[in-house]
């Protein structure tokens, strides 16, 4: 069966370039990205592991934690990491400083459905599949928020990764949803299910009714700030 968004995020162990792993313990309590590239010392997936490096203090100030995975062995990751550092300007300490798991005998791919099943020609020597460009979000009680599914060609968008991390935290916080397009700051959407005097209560008179169903308000953490600066 394939994960779906609510399913809890299957726990593993598995050997990575930081060492042997529990995937529970090291998330913890933490929001946490898994995500997979299809193979080391590939053009795509070089740009895609330094994007994430140098946008990885956006994500710890976020409170998730980075796991990367690949159909390579820990030797592999280890000389393909100096790629990425040279590439990220890094002089001195690492900028990979998550676990990317060795994954040659696709174990922890196969149970995330990670396989790719479409590209014939994304296959290694024994013609076995490699990963696709897959990402889960995960909160802390290890519920999958998000899945998204690239092809092998094609990079991703982790800005856009970051946003809907924005957004499900805001909207654990706060009885709101958010528009298309949205981006940190911009009005959201009053919850559907906020009705009567909780309107009131909740956003008092900063509420622009453009349809019953459609209520927008000031982005609540963007009110904090202010209030809080005021």
């Amino acid at each position: 069966m394939a994960l779906r968004l609510g399913d809890i995020a299957p726990d593993f162990e598995a050997e990575t370039s930081k060492g042997p792993i529990k995937f529970s313990e090291y998330v913890k309590d933490s929001w946490a990205i898994l995500f997979s590239h299809p193979d080391d010392y590939t053009p795509v997936c070089t740009t895609e592991l330094s994007a994430v490096a140098l946008s990885a203090g956006d994500f710890a100030s976020r409170g998730v934690k980075l796991i990367g995975l690949s159909a390579n062995d820990v030797a592999s990751h280890e000389g393909w990491i100096k790629d990425i550092d040279a590439l990220t300007g890094s002089a001195g300490a690492s900028n990979v400083d998550f676990p990317i798991i060795a994954d040659k005998d696709r174990s922890v791919s196969t149970l995330y459905g990670m396989l790719d099943n479409l590209d014939k020609t994304n296959v290694d020597a024994k013609g076995i599949p490699f990963t696709v460009r897959s990402v889960f979000i995960i909160d802390p009680a290890r519920v999958i928020r998000l899945t998204l599914t690239y092809p092998a060609s094609t990079g991703r968008n982790f800005p856009e990764i970051i946003r809907v991390i924005d957004s499900l935290q805001l909207g654990d916080k706060h009885k709101i949803t958010t528009p298309a397009n949205w981006n940190k700051g911009d009005k959201v959407i009053v919850h559907p299910s906020v009705q009567g005097e909780q309107v009131q209560k909740l956003f008092g008179d900063d509420v622009e009714v453009v349809y019953p169903y459609l209520r927008f308000t000031s982005d609540p953490s963007t009110k904090k700030a202010a209030n809080g600066s005021a």
